[in-house]
């Protein structure tokens, strides 16, 4: 089968979930009950426990002994934590569902909820527009942040749950496996670069259930760690320089700025590795300092307009 029927509704595309998870016993029960809510569920979930050891498979287990669509994957225990491994658990769960006849694969992450028709929606999406090859929505974390998409583009997917149209994740090569991160980046610069669509659709959110980047750290060593990763994925120095200035008016503030920028700096002093081809680069650069064209003549045009008329 490959779509999925509602009556009195589009006819829409069939998919599956592929979900990492390593140590997520305190959310993942709200996550599983969250896709079995869903109006229309996956023709199969695989969650890769990556070397999990505080009971989160005992948690996935119970719900797959009541739900045959839902499979457990056992990793070994690792080491060291990176996104590299994140990659290698998606790769393994991706290979237990390459039986099935399938149009939309999706990766969730292990902490998140969201509303019944979550996936539908979603779905609905991919069904409306065939140049769509990549679609997901924004993301309230922790600290109960939303991005301001004044500001961010909607073009960017967050890696909290992106789902993919199968033929453009297929063309894009899967997850690049980036120790430092950014393979949700990664994925969404490399669909846009082949000509497939990227979007965010703000009508609905999903909870995160921890804030962005804070597993291992606080929140301004996170906003270190994301400027290295900036810097790995070529971000320019200019467009990295102005979102630092406007990190400074959030939380903590200056601070968090100041975190993001000397990351960036660090890496760059370092010459640091960066998992993007050249080319990759050329096109993110690019798409940012259009991007950053069009926000200072929008800010001029609001200054604009409230400058007062000249006699």
């Amino acid at each position: 089968m490959d779509h999925f029927e509602i009556e009195g509704a589009p006819t829409l595309p069939t998919y599956v979930l592929i979900t990492p998870a390593r140590n997520e016993a305190q959310f993942i029960a709200s996550t599983i009950e969250a896709v079995v809510a869903q109006t229309v569920r996956p023709l199969k979930w695989v969650i890769v426990s990556d070397g999990s050891t505080d009971g989160t498979d005992d948690i996935v287990s119970q719900y797959a002994a009541a739900n045959d669509w839902i499979e457990l994957v056992r990793m070994p225990e690792r080491r060291e934590r990176h996104f590299a491994g994140k990659v290698l658990a998606f790769n393994a769960g991706r290979e237990r569902v390459e039986g099935l006849t399938y149009k939309v694969i999706a990766s969730l992450d292990a902490d998140i909820t969201f509303e019944s028709d979550y996936f539908a929606f979603l779905l609905s999406k991919l069904a409306g527009d065939p140049q769509l090859g990549l679609v997901g929505t924004p993301y309230r974390d922790a600290t109960s942040e939303v991005y301001d998409y004044r500001f961010v583009s909607t073009d960017h997917v967050s890696g909290a749950c992106q789902v993919f149209r199968r033929e453009c994740f297929e063309d894009i090569g899967g997850y690049v496996p980036a120790k430092g991160g950014a393979i949700d980046t990664i994925a969404a610069l490399t669909a846009r670069m082949k000509g497939w669509k990227t979007h965010t659709f703000t009508e609905k959110i999903c909870l995160h259930h921890r804030a962005i980047g804070t597993a291992q750290s606080g929140p301004i060593k996170a906003r270190f760690n994301l400027g290295k990763r900036d810097y790995a994925i070529g971000n320019h120095p200019l467009w990295e320089f102005c979102r630092g200035a406007y990190q400074m008016v959030k939380r903590p503030y200056v601070l968090r700025g100041l975190a993001l920028v000397a990351g960036y700096l660090w890496a760059a002093t370092r010459h640091s590795d960066r998992p993007v081809s050249g080319e990759l680069m050329a096109f993110r650069r690019k798409e940012q300092m259009h991007r950053l064209t069009q926000l200072l003549s929008r800010k001029q045009m609001s200054s604009d307009k409230r400058a007062p008329s000249q006699v």
